[in-house]
């Protein structure tokens, strides 16, 4: 059976004794390491949410700059197909002009050249008619 003595104090006693030297050598640290840990998980936690947060506003910022240079692209290009197309109408103008100068300049000479010929053929009306009447009767008039 179980008899209370001097041992049982001592082993009481023991047992105390070897709480109180595990509680420093072994859970004391255990505990702080823990409570380190979880301070620096907690840190890199914000860390990692402040780095989140800064990379969506460049994101955004990236887009928004993205957007920007589109429609500056676009504008650029809507501007350059009118000017084109500006230019275009103006050189076709310039050719239509001078084709239509060309014209006039043509049909003036040809009609120049008309009126010589008819003026020519006037005069020699009375000769062709005199010999058509000649070789109609067979004879001279």
């Amino acid at each position: 059976m179980i008899t209370i003595d001097i041992t049982m104090v001592i082993q009481i006693i023991n047992i105390l004794i070897l709480i109180v030297i595990m509680n420093m050598v072994l859970y004391k640290p255990v505990r702080t390491i823990l409570a380190e840990r979880a301070k620096r998980l907690e840190a890199l936690g914000k860390d990692v949410a402040t780095f989140e947060k800064n990379a969506a506003l460049r994101q955004t910022e990236i887009d928004r700059k993205i957007r920007a240079a589109r429609d500056k692209a676009k504008g650029a290009l809507e501007e350059a197909r009118g000017s084109a197309q500006k230019s275009g109408a103006e050189i076709v103008a310039k050719i239509r002009e001078g084709a239509t100068v060309a014209k006039n300049e043509q049909l003036a000479a040809i009609s120049k050249e008309f009126a010589g010929a008819r003026q020519e053929l006037q005069g020699q009306v009375a000769s062709f008619a005199g010999d058509i009447a000649n070789k109609i009767m067979g004879r001279s008039l």
